[in-house]
């Protein structure tokens, strides 16, 4: 096994970390404490070619695959930009994977190309208040109505929806009750963020000010035949070719803003001069970096499995799962320890660390939470009754 980058992944990797070095500590800080869109730092990813990194070349995308995407989206965290630069582009890389499978000639022609050339920017809308992640209990509603289909309900946690142009939608198109499975009746559109028709209220949030997250109130939002992802019905099984790609990709983000950190904390420790001597010589500070390392090291291995696996069209749900658990825990270890190795100025923002620390936490908790990753291992690959 060579566990080395490819020349061409090694060339691409330089190319993305020059574009983010136009974006320095400044300019995120900032980002941090005003909010706003990063709307330059987005232009320069679409002037540049990497928004369709993993889009087919016929559309216009790189047709690369979900590993070099995860190269990508690490060395865009690690850079210093965190997930409010990570975040600014991460629905580009997986959100419409769907419509790349599923979707009809038409289709791809028509939605893909905007969103790789910076035109349109979309938001991802599936989670809803009452039922979290357990997506086959959706409320919101589309119902037929001639050529069309017409949404009421509700979702929340909605990232970019502040600045978005269409939308990724999940929506129930048969009652639970009339289905025979509650993975049936659900649909998948790709549409217009019609304003008019939804309400978009922003979340006051403890990190990533820049790329906003929000409660969708939809009422009355028609949506035409042709923005249907597939056949009615089988949305759930489609959007699943987002999930794991999804999963491997905010892995990778944990285990760049996890570097990132770390060596900020390894620069402090070896400047920072307490007793007559530099803190790093302790091993009270050695050793926990030293075993954020590890940790983070290991969780990149786990990732580059998973993205190994899905494009080689191998399974590896247990792979993304267990690569976004272990990235989640390793990026934050490393974020936080940052924080106690700077100590009292740890705490102060011109240090920075505080908001990885911050950051670190969507990668933890989001898309899916460290239980429930624990859930899936425990029945889907060791065979343990489901809990849950």
């Amino acid at each position: 096994m060579d566990f080395r980058l490819t020349a061409d992944q090694e060339a691409m990797r330089d190319a993305i970390a020059a574009i983010c070095k136009r974006f320095g500590d400044d300019y995120w800080l900032k980002r941090d404490r005003d909010g706003g869109f990063p709307d330059d730092f987005y232009a320069a990813f679409a002037d540049n070619g990497w928004l369709g990194i993993c889009i087919p070349e016929e559309y216009g995308g790189s047709g690369l695959g979900v590993t070099e995407a995860s190269v990508m989206m690490r060395t865009i965290a690690e850079s210093g930009a965190g997930m409010s630069g990570a975040s600014a582009l991460h629905i580009n890389i997986f959100g419409l994977n769907p419509v790349v499978v599923h979707g009809t000639e038409e289709q791809k022609r028509r939605m893909l190309p905007p969103m790789v050339q910076g035109k349109e920017k979309a938001c991802f809308a599936v989670t809803e208040p009452n039922t979290g992640l357990n997506t086959t209990q959706l409320k919101t509603r589309a119902v037929r109505k001639g050529d069309c289909y017409v949404v009421d309900g509700q979702k929340v946690w909605i990232s970019t929806a502040q600045v978005a142009d269409r939308m990724l939608l999940l929506a129930r198109t048969t009652p639970l009750e009339e289905v025979s499975k509650p993975t049936h009746g659900l649909s998948l559109f790709y549409t217009r963020f019609d304003r008019d028709r939804i309400d978009v209220r922003v979340i006051d949030k403890m990190g990533r000010k820049a790329v906003d997250s929000n409660e969708l109130f939809i009422e009355g939002l028609e949506i035409p035949e042709e923005d249907r992802i597939g056949e009615e019905g089988r949305g759930f099984e489609y959007i699943l070719h987002g999930m794991n790609p999804e999963r491997v990709l905010i892995a990778s983000e944990a285990v760049g803003i996890g570097h990132l950190a770390l060596a900020r904390a390894t620069a402090y420790a070896k400047d920072r001069v307490v007793f007559n001597r530099p803190i790093g010589q302790n091993q009270a500070i050695q050793h926990p970096l030293a075993r954020n390392w590890m940790e983070l090291e290991a969780a990149w291995l786990m990732i580059m499995r998973a993205a190994w696996e899905y494009d080689s069209g191998l399974p590896c749900g247990a792979s993304a799962n267990a690569a976004k658990y272990l990235a989640g825990e390793a990026g934050f270890n490393a974020c936080q320890q940052a924080v106690m190795t700077h100590g009292g100025f740890g705490y102060a923002k011109e240090y920075h660390v505080e908001r990885y620390l911050r950051e670190v936490m969507i990668p933890r908790i989001a898309p899916i939470s460290p239980q429930l990753v624990l859930c899936f291992i425990a029945e889907k690959v060791l065979g343990l009754p489901k809990s849950y």
